[in-house]
């Protein structure tokens, strides 16, 4: 494996591999089973026990500019409210009225300085407090104070906003982070860039099904055969196991000119492509000159069903250099050819691949050693759902426990 080297050395580690013809791997084929993506029991402990417990992100920074700008996401235990202060900061809420559970804001985005009930109008200031009853001299005294819209832990770290979907949990980014990945991603200086478009989707596949794909280095060529397959090398990653998340290297196949000649001192950040796995659910790509970060998100009842994300991270017009026209045409241009990439190969290919998982004989399944991310992915998964059952069982114990009498 390649572990902690520098950028260039790490590069250079692909090139040997790619001359080698291999990749780096694990020591073992591991084990899959269909109803991992099917069970409807682990699809609420996953829910609950890795999207309740641990941070994900579900913006960029720039999404939210000004004070009072809002987003609405759907996370796989609660519907939020995510708004920025006056302050600077970011808070989410449960996007539902106190009163009799309306939803509180159907808009995807916006800017508004007192969110309304559209049933009976009662209204909330951007801090999430209950600024206002309807005709509260019939309603009877309610305490405002303890009737504000309920708060989920939010945090904003290295450009991003981040929750932790459980208001009775705590976040700390950093901690979830560690201390590889808390140190890189503050390297990358995402928060001076832009996210250019975002968009999400909404396929009949289990959220597993597709971060898989977007951790694989193997399928490339086949899958993608007019596409990504011409420009990027299959089944070669120079791979770093950070625990709960990775990162490899997939070298481009621009960088064949030095498979017969020593590229010396020459910096090789355009050859190639970097992927990290953030977990418990993101896909962030470095591209020579920009950022994509694809996200997965469980849906709140169906195993069979999820959210992709994506979004596109580049330098602002002013530091690009480029005039606003150019700009506009560069992005644009490479954002169509994700989404077709997106809905012509990977979606067709994933829904298929959800309908097989249904059949009641689809027998014994398994992962590559060459499959290093899928396999890290699945290992901290089973992970987090482990130390979920186990500490339920714990509580369930201890309250079970009948005192002693004196």
């Amino acid at each position: 494996m390649t572990t902690s080297l520098p950028r260039q050395d790490r590069i250079r580690r692909a090139l040997e591999l790619l001359r080698a013809k291999t990749t780096d791997k694990f020591d073992e084929i591991i084990p899959l089973e269909a109803g991992e993506y099917t069970d409807p029991v682990l699809a609420k402990e996953e829910r609950d026990y890795i999207f309740g417990q641990v941070p994900s992100i579900v913006a960029h920074s720039s999404e939210l500019p000004r004070a009072h700008d809002f987003m609405t996401i759907q996370m796989p235990r609660n519907n939020l409210l995510i708004v920025r202060q006056k302050d600077g900061g970011v808070r989410s809420f449960v996007n539902l009225c106190r009163h009799r559970g309306a939803m509180l804001e159907d808009r995807e985005k916006g800017r508004c300085r007192i969110f309304s009930c559209g049933y009976h109008r009662w209204s909330y200031d951007p801090d999430g407090s209950l600024r206002a009853i309807t005709r509260d001299n019939t309603f009877g005294e309610v305490d405002r104070s303890e009737h504000g819209l309920i708060e989920i832990p939010t945090e904003e770290r290295h450009g991003f906003i981040w929750v932790v979907d459980n208001a009775k949990a705590d976040i700390d980014v950093a901690a979830w982070l560690g201390p590889d990945i808390d140190p890189m991603l503050a390297s990358y200086h995402l928060e001076d860039l832009v996210c250019y478009k975002a968009a999400g989707f909404d396929e009949p596949t289990n959220w597993k099904i597709m971060q898989d794909a977007f951790l694989d280095g193997y399928h490339i060529q086949y899958a993608h055969p007019n596409t990504a397959g011409k420009i990027i090398h299959t089944n070669v990653m120079a791979f770093e196991d950070f625990g709960r998340h990775c990162r490899f290297i997939a070298p481009r196949k621009s960088i064949d000119r030095f498979l017969e000649e020593d590229p010396g001192d020459i910096p090789l950040d355009k050859y190639v492509t970097e992927t990290h796995f953030i977990g418990p659910n993101s896909t962030l790509l470095r591209q020579p000159d920009h950022f994509q970060l694809l996200t997965f998100r469980p849906h709140p009842l169906d195993p069979m069903k999820s959210r992709m994300e994506q979004r596109l991270f580049v330098p602002t017009v002013e530091a690009s250099g480029w005039p606003q026209e150019k700009w506009d045409h560069i992005w644009n241009k490479n954002w169509e050819i994700l989404l077709a990439v997106l809905h012509q190969e990977d979606f067709p290919l994933l829904r298929d691949a959800q309908r097989g998982l249904v059949s009641a004989d689809a027998g014994d399944m398994m992962l590559g050693r060459n499959e290093t991310a899928n396999q890290l992915f699945r290992r901290e998964t089973k992970k987090l759902v482990a130390a979920g059952r186990a500490n339920a069982a714990a509580g369930r114990a201890a309250n079970s426990v009948t005192p002693s009498s004196p």
